[in-house]
C-alpha cells in the first residue's frame, strides 16, 4: 500500500509556531526531506525528537532527481515529510517538484497549515487584503526590480503586490536565510509599507 507525502511548515524564527500536528508528523516520518539537513537536525533537537527519522537533502541543486527517488519511496509505502528551512515548503523554497511528482503518480499529499511569511507580510502592511499577488523572489538589481514592480502594478493598480528580496549585506555576513518580504501598492513611493525580515 502506498505511503503519503506530508508537506510540513516549519517555524519562521519562533519555535512555538510548530503545531502539534507538525510535530507528530515529524515524529512519525519514515524520511524527512529537507532543504538543509543540519538546520532541520537542529530543529528536531530543539523539539526533543530523538531518535530523529532519517534526513535526506532536497534542495535547489538536487530537487529534480530527488523528487523521483522520494516518490518511489512513497509508492513502496513510506511516509515522507517535506520541510524547508523556514515557513511553507514550495513557497519560494524547494518542494514543488516532489509535490507535482506525487500528484502525477496519484499518491496522497497532505499539506499541514502553519507558518508562512506571505500572509504575515500582507496583514502587517495595513493594506487591504481582498486582492493580492505573490511574485516570489524579485530581481537583485534595483532598476530591474523597479521595472518588474511598476509593470505588475500598471496591469492591475488595485492589487497588493508581495515579493521577496535577497539581502546581499546580510548574505555577506553569513546569515543562513538572507531574505525579506515586502508589500507594494500602486501610488506608494517606496516599499516601506510592510518590510518583514525573516528571522534566522
Amino acid at each position: 500500500m502506498p505511503g503519503v507525502l506530508v508537506v510540513c511548515p516549519t517555524p519562521i524564527g519562533n519555535l512555538d509556531d510548530v503545531s502539534a500536528r507538525a510535530r507528530d508528523a515529524l515524529v512519525a516520518a519514515d524520511w524527512i526531506a529537507c532543504e538543509d539537513t543540519r538546520r532541520t537536525g537542529g530543529l528536531l533537537d530543539k523539539l526533543g525528537i530523538r531518535p530523529a527519522p532519517p534526513l535526506v537533502s532536497n534542495h535547489e541543486g538536487n530537487e529534480a532527481a530527488r523528487a523521483t527517488e522520494l516518490a518511489q519511496r512513497i509508492e513502496r509505502g513510506d511516509t515522507v515529510v517535506l520541510v524547508s528551512d523556514a515557513g511553507m515548503p514550495a513557497i519560494s523554497d524547494p518542494g514543488y517538484r516532489l509535490i507535482r511528482r506525487c500528484i502525477d503518480r496519484a499518491l496522497d499529499v497532505t499539506v499541514l497549515p502553519g507558518p508562512s511569511v506571505v500572509p504575515v507580510a500582507l496583514v502587517a502592511s495595513g493594506l487591504p487584503t481582498d486582492r493580492w499577488r505573490f511574485e516570489g523572489f524579485l530581481p537583485k538589481r534595483s532598476g530591474e526590480m523597479e521595472r518588474v514592480l511598476r509593470s505588475a502594478l500598471r496591469q492591475d493598480p488595485d492589487i497588493i503586490l508581495i515579493g521577496e528580496m535577497r539581502d546581499q549585506e546580510t548574505a555577506q555576513i553569513g546569515s543562513s536565510r538572507p531574505s525579506q518580504t515586502e508589500c507594494w501598492r500602486s501610488g506608494t513611493t517606496s516599499a516601506a509599507a510592510s518590510r518583514l525580515r525573516s528571522p534566522t
